[in-house]
């Protein structure tokens, strides 16, 4: 078991969160208590960059649910960067890949 580490940066769209690790039952109210203390402004961009993420269940994809959600509640938006195949798949299975915005890496994701 990886333990979580998460960042966090400001880029000129909006902030940065890097996942690092496994996003699992355990550690998923770490993101969800990092997401309250974010303030997000109208019109700017949220980016969670999974390049790190190693591994992802229900609950870690319930905490991705909660950082759209508290994106839109402060008329921001949400991408999610670099999702690792595994992930990509449960996305897709369960339709949310057309629910996030999907980049390959965060400096696509962020812009020039």
């Amino acid at each position: 078991m990886t333990p979580l580490k998460i960042t966090t940066r400001d880029s000129p769209a909006g902030p940065v969160v890097q996942i690092i690790g496994e996003l699992d039952y355990t550690t998923a109210p770490e993101l969800r208590d990092l997401l309250a203390t974010l303030t997000l402004e109208p019109g700017r961009l949220l980016v969670l960059d999974l390049a790190r993420m190693e591994f992802c269940d229900s609950s870690g994809i319930s905490a991705l649910i909660a950082a759209r959600n508290h994106a839109h509640a402060a008329q921001a938006d949400i991408a999610l960067a670099a999702v690792p195949a595994n992930t990509l798949r449960l996305l897709r299975v369960v339709g949310l890949d057309r629910v996030f915005r999907l980049h390959p890496d965060t400096g696509s994701a962020t812009g020039p």
